[in-house]
């Protein structure tokens, strides 16, 4: 099969499209062939070398969606998507012609979504559903401000804080691109990190917020935090401008804040797979869409998909194995 592989760390250029063994599933494993796989800003990251975990030689790529070509009986034919933490880093990625994962991964891709728009699904939703459900348990009525919402997560975050019954406050350094859920749901903030805690009491009464996502980090934790009402919570999951943080601690356990930190990257494809079910019915029902796709490139094309993608496009970058 083809399959993207690097044997050292470097610029897109690093990446060689080669001609590889196909995987041979064991019993408890499902070969699926590879319909669409997107390209994550930790997938041209891990090419670049910013993921320590990561041997060599391997075939990255996190996110994707095909159909199972051999293992259990009762899935081959079927329809299915995944991603995880250990895809691309520590085994074999999607950005190949086909993929090998555990077979307690296999779900099966909502009907609702294309191959295309199912592969644009996985870090970004799992983050922000890790980040509102399991982390900070967001609640109908409660207030829930996201610092870059127009952003992959943000993004996904506004979905699912719109699903559960919040009150969406997002923030932006610009204007959110058309389209973006946070123009349609919620109050969007266009502000400098220094501003954003004055900006959201004036549009919340002088309160704050219940739960921020901070979906930016780094320097700005003590804004994020300055954010909250009394027992609010503050989840963090990304580094921009540093990785040391400085803030008032008095006034954070005055406050009696909480802090929550998560990582799509710990989980596995098993683990992610649990978490794409509980995202199903959201997808099923229309309440959740898709990151919108910037481009589409052939499996050859994979440096040139790469280093659009490390331009950091407004959508996803997918690579499309079968043309």
């Amino acid at each position: 099969m083809w399959a993207v592989r690097f044997t050292c760390h470097g610029k897109p250029d690093v990446l060689t499209v080669e001609t590889i063994a196909d995987p041979s599933p064991a019993s408890d494993e499902a070969l699926i062939r590879v319909e669409a796989a997107s390209i994550n800003p930790s997938d041209w990251k891990n090419v670049q070398g910013a993921m320590a975990q990561t041997t060599l030689p391997r075939t990255p790529g996190r996110d994707f969606a095909g159909v199972v070509t051999a293992g259990p009986a009762a899935w081959i034919g079927a329809e299915v998507w995944g991603t995880g933490g250990d895809s691309g880093f520590t085994r074999d990625g999607s950005h190949a012609e086909h993929i090998l994962v555990p077979a307690a991964s296999l779900r099966r891709k909502p009907d609702a979504l294309s191959f295309d728009q199912a592969a644009c699904v996985g870090v970004n939703f799992i983050t922000a559903w890790k980040g509102l459900v399991e982390a900070a348990d967001l609640r109908v009525g409660e207030t829930v401000l996201i610092i870059a919402a127009s952003g992959g997560v943000g993004n996904a975050g506004v979905q699912i804080a719109r699903r559960i019954g919040a009150r969406i406050i997002g923030t932006d350094r610009r204007q959110p691109r058309p389209g973006a859920s946070i123009t349609e749901t919620g109050t969007c903030l266009i502000a400098d990190a220094a501003d954003i805690p004055e900006a959201l009491r004036d549009v919340t009464g002088g309160r704050g917020a219940d739960v921020v996502l901070d979906c930016v980090g780094g320097t700005m934790f003590r804004h994020a935090a300055a954010c909250l009402v009394r027992r609010g919570r503050l989840v963090e999951m990304s580094v921009t401008g540093g990785r040391e943080v400085s803030f008032d601690l008095a006034d954070f356990y005055h406050n009696e804040s909480r802090l929550f930190g998560i990582d799509s990257l710990q989980l596995d494809q098993t683990e992610s797979a649990a978490v794409l079910e509980a995202l199903r019915s959201g997808f099923e029902a229309g309440d959740y869409a898709p990151a919108p796709i910037a481009q589409r490139f052939a499996l050859a094309d994979a440096v040139a998909a790469y280093q659009a993608a490390a331009d950091r496009p407004p959508g996803r970058v997918v690579l499309r194995p079968w043309g």
